[in-house]
């Protein structure tokens, strides 16, 4: 009976902020849902009536939306690829002793605190700019032609950014599972003569596995929303070489006044996240039984 009631009394108490984080979420969902099935224009106040599916249909019929579809996947892998690669190596490095590795480690993981709207225009105009870019100086000094990023590659630019940002943050929880290793497993496997890439293939390796994919299960939930580095770079041009879904949503919701396409949009894009994010907790679910 007390185990019971202390758990009615613990339940009771976390109840409040349970409520509230519900009406949190499921609030703007509503209201995003709700607009969705209007012709809502925000130059036209006041004439707003009811379409159906017509803005599902204009979404996705629109030529852009594939193209933000596959940029969208295409950045999330490529900063995916990034990171985990990265971030292991990364942790490999920073587990071994050397002489400031707490002050090494500080600067890994301090991108992780700059904010992305920063971050972005740091690297629009100290790295990349086609003029004064530290980029362009270095290809100036080696006798090369600079290399306008944003214009020529705007989504691999895009993707770099992004990727410096995730980083210390895949490095982090990479190096945290790599310093529960163990050393007694690698010790072993050094006595019997195992190469460092062998000890890296079959003793590491499987036990940063599933640090690795909750790294990237975390990262890709907020990767699917990037949208302050579009913003503030590209554009999401040329054309739209560089549109995600959600800075489609943006176009159409801000820029062509079309608040119920855009609610569409974004319905369509809490879709698509959820379906990423089942299919990957289907994939951590089976790497930790194992």
């Amino acid at each position: 009976m007390a185990t019971q009631a202390s758990r009615l009394a613990g339940r009771l108490m976390i109840s409040p902020a349970v409520v509230l984080l519900l009406l949190w979420m499921i609030v703007p969902l509503g209201m995003t849902l709700y607009f969705s099935f209007l012709r809502y224009n925000l130059l036209m106040p006041g004439m707003e009536s009811w379409a159906g599916f017509d803005n599902y249909r204009y979404f996705l019929s629109d030529p852009a939306f594939f193209t933000a579809l596959s940029n969208t996947l295409l950045l999330v892998g490529g900063v995916l690829l990034i990171t985990t690669v990265g971030g292991v190596l990364l942790a490999l490095l920073l587990d071994q002793p050397f002489w400031g590795q707490g002050i090494v480690r500080v600067l890994v993981i301090a991108p992780f605190f700059v904010m992305p709207t920063v971050s972005a225009l740091v690297w629009k105009n100290m790295f990349m700019n086609p003029v004064n870019g530290l980029f362009a100086h270095l290809a100036k000094a080696l006798g090369m032609q600079p290399f306008d990023f944003l214009s020529v590659a705007p989504l691999l630019s895009i993707t770099l950014i992004v990727a410096w940002q995730w980083l210390p943050f895949a490095t982090l929880i990479l190096l945290t599972a790599l310093q529960s290793l163990d050393s007694e497993q690698l010790e072993a496997a050094e006595m019997d003569g195992a190469p460092p890439l062998s000890r890296f293939r079959h003793i590491m390796l499987p036990h940063l596995a599933r640090a690795a994919t909750v790294v990237i299960l975390i990262q890709t939930i907020f990767l699917l929303s990037t949208f302050a580095e579009i913003l503030v770079t590209t554009n999401g041009g040329p054309g739209t070489a560089s549109t995600t879904l959600t800075y489609l949503v943006y176009v159409q919701s801000l820029l062509q006044f079309d608040v119920g396409s855009g609610a569409a949009g974004g319905i369509v894009a809490v879709i698509l996240a959820n379906i990423v994010a089942i299919f990957l907790m289907r994939m951590i679910g089976k790497n930790l039984e194992t």
